[in-house]
Parts: structure tokens; C-alpha cells; sequence
């Protein structure tokens, strides 16, 4: 204690010295002056001089240091690759309009596709465009081949957790059969029962044999418990059909108009939890437009990253594009009506069939187009025996039509019998390739001295009711018109007599015992070979009594962006939706991965 007060006595007598203090400042300050001009201005003109060899070594380092990095860079380019991942959207445009999302209803490729990808079916077509098994398992059929018992999976689950089961698929088909429902595919399934087995089975029976039955089961299965509540004639219009639920590869998130106000955009997420495993995109938009030209439009301004169903040639799309050509499973035919005053003359229709050049007709396209002269699409029959191609000769069939008593008489340029012209009544869809076509062929039907006026109609505009004024009563001499024949050779619909009614699908009332009878026949034998030979009676006998021309199979121009990658087969589809064969493995995404040894 007696310490520590000591030590306080000795703080408090210290005084401060300011004169010392400043005296010792600038002895300092004068010995930093001195070292300084000593050690570092006198250095100075020493490192003017080195400035030149110290530039010259930052240099010499800057450029090692450079080809490190290049070095660096290069090898981790040789040992990585990019590959296509996981993630990103991939935005096509489809031709629309998009007014529904309920398979019931969907008749544009764009509502079609949306059903692809949001749905499931029992069975669909591969990559390879093979049928095969989706939501069903295994299928057995009776020895009768009239029924056919259909397994399941078990491990689906419709968007919002429930599980799908038979009763599902039971009430789909009831709902097609629904008079009040009023689906696009009404008519189809009258005759054709079906029951649920059990949770996970279900049997379909026929009224008789019908060979091609399984490429009819790819119908989109809807969920009964959240449509049956919905009255059936309510049902187009209901919520479902705008935000429904599915068991497909993707799930609605929006579906809204686009800013521009022109068109509507579908955007669907993947379904993390689809049975078939979860697709490598994270998002998918559809932009439906209405004609191939505004698809072009949106390809071009980056507004989609790839699109299906454009018309531009090649050569206009910059190189940052690919385009492939998508053969679809159909046919475009200048279908003839047997029943109309002038084509009952069968000379006339073998004028018009050995008159007509269908290479000119494709060549106009400027990209390849498949020919076509059958009721079937290329390579559905094999073997010998199938017909050949007629051949084109303009001086025969202006022959054969002088030898019918059809004359050119004075100035004009129509031929006449009994003072009748023969001019013709030409029915053609509102479509930019159509309107080529049948000007193509009007010229050359001309200059055999046949009239042609050509009527363009709008199936999309309701006030010109095309179906009930032109295709039901068949009010054309020749229409231009799409047939869709599918995976499976089957034509009955399209050529036997039994459908040359009001709301059949036989628009040249084509009828022929011979053809009849092969048609039946041909769809009632599940051996591949007698079918065949079926068929080839039929197209022999079709040919001769020609009820329509065949011009050539459809192709749909699919363009991409290099920031996409689809993985379809380009050598055709049954129908353009069938594009998504492989949906899974598209991609929008691409990453950096080390190769390996």
C-alpha cells in the first residue's frame, strides 16, 4: 500500500518540457530529410533509366502470365464437352388457336399438342412411331378378337395426388360415347363397350373383329372425379378447360393471351412427378398462332425458340436455324364426287387423273414433299403387287376426253358436250399452301380444256358453316382436302360406301362392291400379312375406278434455334402431336462436363 502511494507522489511531480519536445522534432525532421535525398532522390536518374527494362520485364511477365491462362483455358477445353441438361423453357409455336384445353374437344395442332403433353393415354407412338404401352401394362385378347382386357400401371397419379385407376378410363370412353358431351370424337366408340375389371383393369368390347383397335386406344384419359360434377353440355365451357388436371410429362401454370393481344401463350411446368420419369426441360410454352406466316414472324423476332408448321424456304431463315421436314401419316387428295353431274363420267375423272402433274404440284413447294398415288401413305403396303404411279400424259387425256364427245368449239377454252361446259366446281380450305395447289392444278386442268372456278372456305369462321354447307352435302365437284390415315393402314372410313352418307367421312361417295369387301375384310384379319394383301386389292381397284387424285403426303417444316435441342423422328409421325415421342429428353439447356477417359 504503502508503494503505490509512493509511485503517485512520483506521477504528480512530472512537468512537461515543450521546448525539449520541439528541439527533438527537428533533429528528427532534419535526419529524415538527409536519408531521404541520400537513399531515395539521389536513386531517382538510376531508375529513369531502368524504366525501359522494367516496362520491357512487365511485358515479358504480362505475357507469361497470358499464356498461362490461354494455356489453362485450352486444357480444360479438351477435357470437357458441352452436353444438353436439365432445365430451361422451350417456347414453340404451333399453329392455333388454343380455345380449350380438354382433349374432348381439341381439333388445332396447337390444342392437339397441348393434349399430348398434359395427358395421358393407354398407349401412345414412340420415337420410332411404334405403339406401345403408356398407362397400360399388358394387353390379352380373346380368341373371338372381339375383346381385348387391358392392365394398367399403378403407379399414376393425376396433378393434384389422387391415383388414376380403371374407372378413370371407363368413365373417358363414356364421356366420348355422351351425346350431351358433344366430343370431336362422338360416334367413334357407339358400338364399342367397356368396364372396369377391377382398380387396375379394364375390357373393351367390340361388336365384331377390328385389326387396328389398339392404334384407337391413344385417346387422352380424363379424371372422373374432377369432371364428372360437370353437367356434360356445360363442359366445354367449364374451368377444367382452361386449367385442367393431367397425369402427363407437364402440368398447366397459365394459360394467357400475349401482350401483343394476337395470340395466346399455354406455359406448363414438368411434372416432377410423371411415372415415366421427370423431362429434362423445366418448362414448356406453346404460342399459338394462325397462320404459318405469323409463325415465321415470332421464329424470326426470337419471341419462340422453335416452331412447327411454318412455309419459308430455307434459304430465307438465317443460318442460326435448322430446319427439318416432318412427313406427317396423311395424304392431300383432289378428292372427286362420283355422284356429281359431270365426274359420274368415269372418262372424265381418267382425264383429270392421267392429266394432272403432280411433280409440278410439289416442285412449287421448294422443299422435298413425298409423292403419293394411293389411299395409303408410303410404305404402309410391302411386297409385290403394289400399283404403280400413273403416268402423266397431257395429249392422252385431252384424247380420251375428245373421244367422250367433250369438244373445244370456237374461241373458247372450255370444252362442251350437248351444249353443257365442261366446267368444274373446285372446293379448296383457307390455307397458303392449298391456294397454291389448286391454282397449280386449275392451270394445268385448263389447258385440257376443263373450266375451273375455284371456291376458298374458312372452316374456322362460323358464319360460312363449311361442314353443313359444303362437306355434308357434298357441294363440290372436286375438293382439296387432307386425309389423315394414320400409323395403321385402315381407309375404311374415308372409301367404303357405308360411310358416303351425310356425316360420313366419304366425301367422293365412292362405292364399289369389290372395294367394300376388301375394306372389310382387310380391317377384320389381325395377321399382317392378309391385310396387306387386302389392301393391295383395294388400291388396285381404287386406281381404276379413281374417286380422287392423289397429290402428295403433307410435310410440316419444324425450325429450331441452336438453343434448343428436340429429339423427334424426322423421317414422319403418325399426326404432327406425335412430335413429343420423346419429350423427355428435349432440352433448352446446355452445361460444361468433364470427358470421360
Amino acid at each position: 500500500m504503502a508503494d503505490e502511494k509512493g509511485t503517485w507522489k512520483r506521477f504528480r511531480r512530472l512537468s512537461f518540457d515543450g521546448k525539449a519536445v520541439s528541439k527533438r522534432a527537428k533533429q528528427a525532421e532534419t535526419k529524415t530529410t538527409r536519408h531521404a535525398r541520400k537513399f531515395v532522390l539521389s536513386k531517382l536518374g538510376s531508375l529513369r533509366s531502368a524504366r525501359q527494362h522494367i516496362i520491357t520485364w512487365l511485358l515479358i511477365v504480362g505475357v507469361l502470365i497470358g499464356a498461362v491462362a490461354m494455356q489453362t483455358f485450352w486444357y480444360q477445353r479438351s477435357y470437357t464437352v458441352s452436353v444438353w441438361s436439365s432445365g430451361g423453357t422451350y417456347a414453340e409455336g404451333v399453329k392455333g388457336p388454343i380455345n380449350t384445353l380438354n382433349p374432348l374437344y381439341a381439333s388445332s395442332d396447337a390444342e392437339l399438342s397441348a393434349s399430348k403433353l398434359l395427358f395421358s393415354s393407354l398407349y401412345r407412338y414412340d420415337a420410332s412411331n411404334h405403339l406401345g404401352n403408356d398407362l397400360a401394362t399388358s394387353t390379352s385378347i380373346s380368341k373371338s378378337e372381339r375383346s381385348y382386357t387391358i392392365t394398367l400401371r399403378k403407379d399414376v397419379y393425376w396433378n393434384d395426388g389422387r391415383k388414376l385407376t380403371a374407372d378413370d378410363v371407363v368413365y373417358t370412353v363414356d364421356l366420348m360415347k355422351s351425346p350431351d358431351a358433344r366430343s370431336v370424337m362422338y360416334g367413334n366408340w357407339n358400338d364399342i363397350r367397356v368396364s372396369a375389371v377391377n382398380d387396375y383393369t379394364v375390357r373393351f368390347t367390340l361388336p365384331s373383329r377390328y385389326a387396328a383397335f389398339p392404334h384407337a386406344l391413344t385417346f387422352a384419359v380424363l379424371p372422373k372425379h374432377i369432371v364428372e360434377p360437370i353437367p356434360a353440355p356445360a363442359l366445354r365451357q367449364s374451368t377444367f378447360s382452361v386449367n385442367p388436371i393431367g397425369t402427363g410429362p407437364f402440368k398447366t401454370r397459365l394459360l394467357q393471351v400475349a401482350p401483343d393481344g394476337k395470340h395466346k401463350i399455354l406455359n406448363m411446368l414438368a411434372n416432377d412427378e410423371y411415372y415415366g420419369g421427370k423431362p429434362q426441360l423445366s418448362r414448356f410454352a406453346i404460342h399459338a398462332y394462325d397462320n404459318a406466316n405469323a409463325l415465321t414472324d415470332a421464329l424470326l423476332s426470337g419471341e419462340v425458340n422453335a416452331a412447327m408448321g411454318i412455309n419459308a424456304k430455307p434459304e430465307t431463315l438465317p443460318e442460326t436455324y435448322t430446319t427439318k421436314y416432318l412427313p406427317s401419316y396423311s395424304g392431300v387428295y383432289a378428292i372427286l364426287n362420283t355422284n356429281s353431274g359431270l365426274l359420274k363420267d368415269k372418262s372424265i375423272r381418267r382425264a383429270l387423273q392421267i392429266g394432272t402433274d403432280t411433280q409440278a404440284v410439289r416442285k412449287q413447294f421448294g422443299y422435298p414433299v413425298p409423292k403419293l398415288w394411293l389411299p395409303f401413305v408410303n410404305n404402309q403396303l410391302s411386297g409385290k403387287g403394289i400399283p404403280k404411279e400413273p403416268s402423266y400424259n397431257k395429249k392422252k387425256a385431252a384424247a380420251l376426253l375428245t373421244k367422250s364427245g367433250w369438244r373445244l368449239t370456237g374461241s373458247s377454252n372450255v370444252r362442251v358436250k350437248k351444249k353443257q361446259p365442261l366446267q368444274l366446281k373446285f372446293v379448296i380450305v383457307k390455307d397458303g399452301q392449298y391456294e397454291q395447289v389448286a391454282k397449280e392444278l386449275a392451270a394445268q386442268w385448263q389447258q385440257l380444256g376443263v373450266g375451273v372456278d375455284i371456291e376458298e372456305h374458312d372452316p374456322r369462321d362460323p358464319s360460312q358453316n363449311f361442314v353443313q354447307r359444303v362437306l355434308q352435302p357434298r357441294d363440290y365437284d372436286v375438293l382439296l382436302y387432307k386425309l389423315v390415315i394414320g400409323a395403321d393402314p385402315d381407309v375404311y372410313a374415308y372409301w367404303h360406301s357405308s360411310q358416303a352418307s351425310r356425316l360420313g367421312y366419304n366425301f367422293s361417295n365412292y362405292s364399289n362392291d369389290l372395294s367394300d369387301d376388301a375394306l372389310t375384310s382387310a380391317r377384320a384379319r389381325n395377321v399382317a400379312e392378309l391385310r396387306n394383301e387386302k389392301y393391295k386389292d383395294f388400291a388396285k381397284q381404287w386406281l381404276d375406278d379413281i374417286p380422287a387424285v392423289g397429290l402428295y403426303q403433307p410435310v410440316d417444316q419444324y425450325a429450331y434455334g441452336k438453343s434448343v435441342h428436340p429429339v423427334m423422328n424426322f423421317a414422319g409421325v403418325p399426326t404432327p402431336a406425335d412430335r413429343y415421342g420423346s419429350i423427355l429428353y428435349w432440352s433448352a439447356e446446355q452445361a460444361n462436363v468433364y470427358k470421360t477417359p
